[in-house]
C-alpha cells in the first residue's frame, strides 16, 4: 500500500465515511489524491521555509560576535605589530653599542686596521679632528685673552677673512 493510500484512508476515517459497498470513481480518488499531495507539498515547503529562517536568525546573532572578534584580533595585531617595531629599534640600538664596545675593545683593532687601507685612513682622519679641535680651543683661549687687553678683535677677524 502506498503513502498517499494509506493518508487516503486515514482521511476517510477522519470523516467516519463507511465504506461503501460500490467502488469511488477512479476521478475523485485522482482529485483526492491531488488534494493530498498539495498540502503535503506545502507542508514540506513550510518546514523547510521554518529551517531557513532559523537558521538565517542563528546567522544574524553570530554576525555581532564575529565582528567584535575580529576587531578584538585587529587590535591585538596592531599591538604585536608596535611590539615588533620597539623590538627592532632595541635591536639595533644593541648592534650599534656592540660595534661601539667592539672597537674599543678588540685585542685585534691595530692588526684589522693595518689590514683594511680604510680603517687606517678613517684613524688618521680621527687624529686630524682631535688636532684641528685642540687647535679651536688654543685659538679661543688667544682671542679671551686679547679681548681681557682692549685689542678690537673685530678688525682682525676681518683682515684675516680678507687674506683667505
Amino acid at each position: 500500500m502506498t503513502v498517499i493510500e494509506m493518508a487516503f484512508e486515514f482521511l476517510s476515517s477522519l470523516f467516519n465515511k463507511k465504506k461503501k459497498q460500490t467502488s469511488v470513481t477512479e476521478s475523485e480518488t485522482e482529485e483526492l489524491m491531488a488534494e493530498l499531495e498539495e498540502k503535503m507539498e506545502r507542508r514540506e515547503e513550510e518546514e523547510m521555509l521554518t529551517q531557513i529562517m532559523e537558521r538565517l536568525n542563528e546567522v544574524e546573532n553570530e554576525v555581532p560576535r564575529i565582528k567584535i572578534s575580529i576587531d578584538t584580533l585587529k587590535k591585538q595585531f596592531q599591538e604585536v605589530r608596535e611590539e615588533i617595531e620597539r623590538l627592532e629599534k632595541t635591536i639595533k640600538d644593541i648592534m650599534m653599542l656592540y660595534e661601539v664596545i667592539s672597537q674599543e675593545i678588540n685585542p685585534f683593532k691595530e692588526q684589522l686596521m693595518q689590514e683594511n687601507p680604510l680603517s687606517q685612513e678613517l684613524h688618521e682622519v680621527k687624529q686630524e679632528i682631535e688636532s684641528l679641535k685642540m687647535e679651536l680651543a688654543q685659538i679661543k683661549n688667544d682671542i679671551k685673552v686679547l679681548a681681557g687687553y682692549g685689542v678690537d678683535i673685530d678688525s682682525i677677524i676681518y683682515e684675516v677673512l680678507s687674506e683667505v
